[in-house]
C-alpha cells in the first residue's frame, strides 16, 4: 500500500511539473515559400526534459468548423535551455533550431497548435482536437476575418491571434507576454520575448554524406556556431551507441573551432569488418561546452548499414517466385479433410490447426522475433519486408518509442478491435521453448498468432487502422500495390477457422461489431489473383516451428473456395481440388465464368484443353500469360487441362 501511495505522489508531482510548458512564440507565415517557420516552447524551469509531451498542429478553416490534426511531434528527449526555451523550426531559421521541422510544414492559419501529455501515436493525421490531457494551446491566423471556432470551443479559448495584425505577417510572429496573452512583433527565436536572459551561441552538427551510411564510407562531421567564436572553442564528441563502438570507425573525435571562425570539420572512416553483424546506429553526441554555448540537434542518430548481408534463394512478394521453397507440412497433416464438405470440412480443418494437444501460443513480445525471421527480406537478411507498402526496412527500425515515422511494427491482419483478443498474451518475449497450449476458444492467442501478424510500416499501420479490406482499405494511396492482397486474404481465412467467434463476411461491417471482418467477396478474389508464393511458404514453415500449426490456405489456397466460395458444399479431395495448380502457381479466373477465362502465374505459354464431364474434348488452343480465352459453353461443370513445361494440370471450371 505504501508503494502505491508513493507512486501516486510521484505521478501527481509529474503532472505539476509538466504543466509548466507553454507555447511561447510561433512564426507560421514567413517570407517566400515559408522556409523560416518556427515554434518556440518555454518552461518555467530551465533545462527541463520534455519527455511525455507531444506538440500537435491542427487544421481549421474560414468557417471555423474544421478541427483535425495534420502534424504531431514527439518532444521526448528534448531539453529546454537556461532560459527555459527550446526552438523547433525550419533549416533556414536563424539562430538554428534544436529540432528541425521540414520547410512549409506549419500552416498559416486559421489553425491551432497544442501541447498534450502523450505521444505522436495518439494523434494520427485527422485526429479531432480535445481538451483531454491538454497542457497549452494557441489558435492563430493571418487574417482578421478568420477564426477557428471548433478548435477554440474544444480548447476552451476565447481569443484567436492574427499574425497579420500589423500588416506584416511575413515579417512578424505571435509572441507570448508575461501575463499569458500574446502580441505580434518582430520574431525573437531562441531568446526571451522581452529581450532578457542568456544569449547563447548555438552549435549545430552537420553530417556529410547525409542520410543512411554504409560500412566503408568516409564521413565528415562539421560543427558550426551561430556566430564566430571570440576565443578558440574545443570540445569532443562520441559515436558509441549500443553495439556500435570504437571498433566500427577510425579517426579522432576532437574538435577545435579557431578564434574568429564559426566551424570546424572532423573526418572519420566507417570500418568494413567483413562480418555480417547487422545494421547499426551511431549516435553523434557532443560533450561539455562552455556555459555561453548551447548544443543544438545533439544526440543525432545515424544509420550505418552492414554491407556483408546474406540473401535467400527466393523472391520478395513484389517480385515473387514459386516452387523454390518446399512445403514442410508433416506427412498426412491434412488427410482428415478428404471427402468432407460444408461445416464438416471447416470443423475438420479447425481440429487440425487449433488442436489444443498440439498447438502452442506464445507471447506478443515473441512475435517481434518471429517476424524478424518470418518476414525477412530475401534480398538482405538484416531487413524485414513490409506488407502494404511492399518495401524493405532494417530490422533495428522496429518501433520501441512513441514515434512511428520510419519505423516498423506489428500489423494484425484481423484487427485487434474486431477480434477482441485482450491482453492475456501481451507479455515480453520468453523464447520458443516457453508456450501455452491453445485451442479454438482461446481467443486471447489471436493477439500473438503470427499467422496473421506481419511487419508493417508504422504510418501505414495507422492508416489501415481497423478498416475492412477491399470495400474500404486497398493499400497506400500514394503507392498502390497488389502483391500483398492474397497474403491478407489467406491470413483472414486462417483466423476465421482457427478461432471460434471470428468470421469473414461480405460487405463493410461496422468496426464495432466484434468477430466480423470484410469483405469476403474481395478476399476470395484476391486469393486467386495474388497466389501464394515462396515468401508465404517460407513464413508458413517457420511459424510452424513456433506454433506447431500451419496456415492451410497457404498450403492449399483452393480450400477457401470450398468453405466460402464457388465450391462451397462440395466434397474436398486434395488431388483434384488443389494439386498441380498450386504447385506451379497458375490461377484460372474468374471461376465460375461466363464468356471467358484468363490464366495468371509462372508461365509464358500453355496449351489449353477443355473437356465435359463425359470426357469429350470441346476446345484445344494455345494461350499466352494473361491472354483471355473466349468461351461459348452451356451452363455446367467442365474440366480444364493445361500443358505447361511438360506438366499436365487439371482444374474444374464452372460456367454460369
Amino acid at each position: 500500500m505504501f508503494r502505491r501511495i508513493i507512486a501516486a505522489f510521484v505521478f501527481l508531482a509529474a503532472l505539476s511539473v509538466q504543466a509548466q510548458v507553454v507555447i511561447n512564440e510561433i512564426d507560421a507565415d514567413t517570407p517566400s515559400t515559408d522556409v523560416k517557420e518556427f515554434i518556440e516552447l518555454k518552461t518555467a524551469t530551465p533545462f527541463m526534459l520534455l519527455d511525455g509531451y507531444v506538440l500537435v498542429f491542427f487544421n481549421a478553416s474560414s468557417s471555423g468548423t474544421t478541427n483535425v490534426s495534420y502534424l504531431a511531434i514527439d518532444l521526448d528527449g528534448l531539453v529546454t535551455d537556461g532560459n527555459g526555451i527550446i526552438l523547433l523550426g525550419n533549416p533556414l531559421v536563424n539562430p538554428a533550431a534544436s529540432y528541425t521541422i521540414a520547410a512549409g510544414s506549419i500552416q498559416n492559419g486559421p489553425d491551432g497548435v497544442a501541447i498534450y501529455q502523450g505521444d505522436a501515436t495518439d494523434f494520427p493525421i485527422n485526429t479531432v482536437g480535445t481538451n483531454t490531457n491538454l497542457i497549452d494551446a494557441l489558435v492563430y491566423s493571418n487574417s482578421a476575418t478568420t477564426s477557428a471556432t471548433a478548435l477554440m470551443t474544444a480548447w476552451g479559448l476565447t481569443v484567436s491571434y492574427n499574425e497579420n495584425a500589423n500588416g506584416q505577417a511575413a515579417n512578424e510572429s505571435i509572441q507570448r507576454k508575461n501575463d499569458g496573452t500574446y502580441e505580434v512583433k518582430t520574431p525573437t527565436p531562441r531568446t526571451n520575448n522581452d529581450g532578457s536572459g542568456i544569449i547563447y551561441n548555438g552549435i549545430t552538427t552537420t553530417i556529410s554524406p547525409s542520410g543512411v551510411l554504409t560500412e566503408g564510407q568516409a564521413v565528415a562531421f562539421t560543427f558550426t556556431t551561430d556566430t564566430p567564436v571570440t576565443s578558440a572553442l574545443s570540445f569532443s564528441f562520441t559515436l558509441n551507441n549500443g553495439s556500435f563502438n570504437s571498433s566500427d570507425y577510425t579517426g579522432t573525435l576532437n574538435v577545435v573551432i579557431p578564434t574568429g571562425m564559426s566551424s570546424a570539420t572532423v573526418n572519420v572512416v566507417l570500418r568494413n569488418d567483413g562480418i555480417n553483424d547487422g545494421d547499426e546506429e551511431m549516435e553523434v553526441a557532443i560533450g561539455s561546452v562552455p556555459s555561453d554555448y548551447i548544443i543544438l540537434n545533439n544526440n543525432t542518430i545515424v544509420r550505418v548499414n552492414d554491407v556483408n548481408f546474406t540473401t535467400l534463394n527466393f523472391g520478395t512478394p513484389a517480385s515473387p517466385t514459386y516452387g523454390q521453397v518446399s512445403n514442410n507440412k508433416p506427412t498426412g497433416y491434412y488427410d482428415s479433410l478428404e471427402g468432407k464438405s460444408g461445416a464438416a470440412l471447416k470443423q475438420a480443418l479447425q481440429d487440425i490447426i487449433a488442436n489444443p494437444a498440439v498447438v502452442r501460443a506464445h507471447t506478443y513480445g515473441d512475435v517481434i522475433n518471429i517476424l524478424k525471421t518470418a518476414d525477412q527480406n530475401p534480398l538482405n537478411n538484416n531487413q524485414v519486408w513490409l506488407i502494404y507498402t511492399e518495401q524493405p526496412r532494417s530490422k533495428i527500425d522496429y518501433q520501441t518509442g512513441s514515434s512511428i515515422i520510419g519505423k516498423w511494427n506489428r500489423e494484425h491482419i484481423y484487427c485487434q478491435s474486431r477480434g477482441n483478443f485482450g491482453d492475456l498474451y501481451n507479455l515480453p518475449p520468453d523464447g520458443i521453448n516457453n508456450w501455452l497450449a491453445s485451442g479454438p476458444d482461446d481467443i486471447g492467442a489471436g493477439l500473438s498468432d503470427a499467422h496473421h501478424l506481419r511487419a508493417v510500416d508504422g504510418q501505414e499501420n495507422t492508416s489501415r487502422n481497423n478498416r475492412n479490406y477491399g470495400v474500404d482499405y486497398n493499400g497506400p494511396l500514394a503507392n498502390p500495390t497488389s502483391s500483398w492482397k492474397g497474403d491478407v486474404s489467406r491470413a483472414v481465412f486462417y483466423m476465421a477457422v482457427r478461432y471460434n467467434g471470428l468470421n469473414v463476411v461480405d460487405g463493410n461491417p461496422n468496426e464495432n461489431i466484434v468477430g466480423q471482418i470484410g469483405d469476403l467477396a474481395t478476399l476470395l478474389q484476391w486469393n486467386h489473383t495474388d497466389p501464394s508464393d515462396d515468401f508465404e511458404m517460407n513464413r508458413n514453415n517457420y511459424i510452424y516451428t513456433w506454433q506447431m500449426n500451419r496456415n492451410p490456405f497457404i498450403d492449399m489456397p483452393a480450400l477457401a473456395d470450398y468453405i466460402w466460395g464457388t465450391h462451397a458444399g462440395e466434397a474436398w479431395f486434395a488431388a483434384l481440388s488443389n494439386p498441380t495448380f498450386h504447385q506451379t502457381q497458375i490461377v484460372m479466373h474468374p471461376n465460375p465464368a461466363q464468356d471467358q477465362i484468363t490464366f495468371s502465374g509462372s508461365f509464358s505459354k500453355a496449351e489449353v484443353e477443355i473437356y465435359n464431364l463425359a470426357g469429350a474434348r470441346l476446345l484445344q488452343t494455345n494461350l499466352q500469360l494473361q491472354e483471355a480465352l473466349p468461351l461459348s459453353l452451356p451452363t455446367g461443370m467442365y474440366l480444364v487441362k493445361l500443358q505447361v513445361d511438360g506438366q499436365s494440370i487439371l482444374q474444374k471450371l464452372m460456367i454460369k
